[in-house]
């Protein structure tokens, strides 16, 4: 009944992570995987959602299930995180806002709903993006496509080509883009650019589907929203997925969220019913656990504040390792090759090391990156940056 079904390659992130779990070598490294860890290189619990946690499990009760759309006290705090409190498109019930699981199941779920009523729609994606984009995108049907985005000669943008590639799009084409800290180069739009792109956006009619895995970790919690907001502003039908597994470091619960930049609210209602048809035709429901952390340190003051004071404390530490590679490699690495590690921002770098190059850093180091040169900054720390610095640099100097 099997035979013809051919075997799975595996997800080259997930396969890296496990084959980093099976290296028996005391001083291995990942910087594969897009999690963050602490200096002590752990998962943190932070302390707001340990706080909130606590709290739901002395409280526990029944537990049913949640409506289509999500736990109501979610969906409102999330928007609201999300949009900003003096949002107009908020108050005016303009946006559609739905529970989801993780950002990947927000990013599944819009899929399916624009392939149903955007069937003839094509679907772009920056050069490079995240894997898993063109995956869930290919899977829901769509025809999936690149436009310029990043520039291996200065580790920067290319943002005339990116533009000019966008405005030549047919009406209704899906651009997909991320908010901030892009997955998984690290360069991100300024306003100035995001600016110029949304009039585009707007002019050519088309759909702009935004990522927004990291809100936190770039410039700020209101900053990294910017072309969100920027588009809600405006009123640009769009659609936003956002997730919680890095900024609140609930990786396994699977909380996030999608929305739905409506021109009404009438619309927006309409919107929100489909989405949910979508989600009972997927999971039916999601679960209530994480929601309820969330929901409890986005709504409570003194737990929103010490969550947003630890987010800012991991930013900055993450600011902090980009500086310390930077200068363990300054006398390697030089021009360009070298800024990038402190010009682009977020979890990931771009190094500029070729697949036979993070080999041997796996191999000969024990330091594992994608074999794309991308890095996770968040990896490092302290006890192990110069161990990574001297292993890039032995490795780039057995290349001359």
């Amino acid at each position: 009944m099997f035979e013809h079904i051919d075997a799975y390659p595996g997800d080259p992130i997930l396969t890296l992570n496990e084959d980093f779990q099976k290296d028996p070598r005391q001083n291995k490294v990942n910087l594969s995987i897009g999690i963050y860890f602490d200096d002590d290189g752990r998962l943190p619990v932070m302390q707001a959602v340990r706080e909130a946690e606590e709290t739901i499990l002395t409280d526990a009760g029944p537990k049913p299930y949640l409506p289509m759309a999500g736990f109501a006290h979610y969906r409102d705090a999330v928007q609201h995180l999300v949009f900003g409190a003096a949002s107009p498109a908020r108050a005016e019930g303009r946006i559609a806002t739905l529970q989801t699981l993780g950002g990947s199941g927000a990013l599944k779920v819009g899929a399916d709903f624009i392939k149903r009523y955007f069937p003839q729609s094509q679907v772009w994606v920056s050069d490079p993006t995240w894997e898993n984009h063109r995956f869930i995108f290919e899977r829901a049907g769509f025809a999936v496509n690149t436009y310029p985005y990043y520039d291996e000669a200065t580790g920067g943008l290319k943002f005339d080509a990116m533009l000019a590639a966008i405005d030549a799009l047919p009406a209704r084409s899906i651009v997909l883009l991320h908010a901030c800290c892009h997955n998984p180069t690290g360069v991100d739009l300024d306003r100035a650019q995001w600016e110029q792109l949304i009039t585009v956006l707007e002019k050519r009619e088309l759909l702009p589907f935004v990522d927004m895995a990291y809100q936190g970790f770039g410039a700020g919690l209101d900053d990294d929203a910017f072309a969100v907001r920027e588009l809600a502003r405006r009123g640009v039908p769009a659609f936003v997925a956002n997730s919680f597994s890095k900024n609140f470091s609930l990786y396994g619960e699977r909380c996030g969220g999608l929305h739905v930049i409506c021109e009404s609210a009438v619309e927006a209602e309409r919107v929100l019913g489909q989405l949910t048809g979508s989600v009972r035709s997927n999971y039916s429901n999601p679960p209530t656990h994480g929601a309820k952390i969330v929901t409890r340190v986005l709504n409570t003051p003194e737990l929103n504040l010490s969550w947003q004071k630890e987010l800012a404390a991991m930013c900055q530490r993450i600011a902090r390792m980009r500086v310390a590679i930077h200068d363990g490699l300054r006398e390697h690495v030089h021009g360009e090759a070298l800024t990038r590690y402190v010009r682009q921002r977020g979890m990931f770098t771009y190094t500029g090391l070729t697949a036979t190059q993070v080999d041997r850093l796996r191999e000969e180091h024990g330091v594992y990156l994608l074999r794309s040169g991308r890095m996770c900054v968040a990896g490092l720390n302290d006890k192990n940056v110069a161990t990574v610095a001297d292993a890039i640099a032995t490795v780039l100097a057995a290349k001359a």
